[in-house]
């Protein structure tokens, strides 16, 4: 009897836990993890290349966000650093306002209508730290032309 009770028990936990991590209740997130991962390789420098901390602290706040959205479990499996390869012939201004453009996407694709009330609070706080971080790589971008 309570073999017939635990297989239906088991297999209700694993559609559960398969459910929670399904990217196909939350395409846009995923879309976001991957502006936010490539917009953090556009701010990472060699330390000679160093600006300021405000790009410290705009990749604190996109690694906040992308904590954010993986807490809720929605999450692609990829590390941190697996991001598109950046332009080596980017000039250093470049690859900021690069970085400013893919963080208005990632604030884009989080930003769409939540249906699911228990995201809402995530959502808020995602784009808490991605307007934060635009924030940082500004005062990058403004830095940077007033030293040219």
């Amino acid at each position: 009897m309570r073999k017939f009770l635990v297989l239906p028990a088991i297999a209700l936990l694993a559609s559960l836990a398969a459910h929670a991590d399904n990217p196909g209740d939350h395409p846009y997130y995923l879309h976001a993890l991957t502006d936010l991962r490539d917009a953090r390789a556009h701010l990472e420098h060699l330390d000679s290349d160093r600006v300021d901390h405000a790009e410290e602290k705009a990749i604190a706040e996109i690694d906040a966000a992308i904590g954010e959205i993986k807490h809720a479990a929605i999450d692609d499996g990829k590390d941190i650093h697996a991001h598109e390869p950046v332009d080596a012939h980017l000039k250093r201004t470049d690859r900021f306002h690069k970085a400013l453009e893919l963080l208005g996407k990632a604030s884009q694709d989080v930003g769409h209508e939540e249906d699911q009330s228990s995201t809402k609070g995530l959502q808020k706080r995602a784009l808490k730290h991605i307007e934060a971080a635009k924030r940082e790589t500004h005062r990058v971008i403004e830095t940077v032309l007033k030293s040219e």
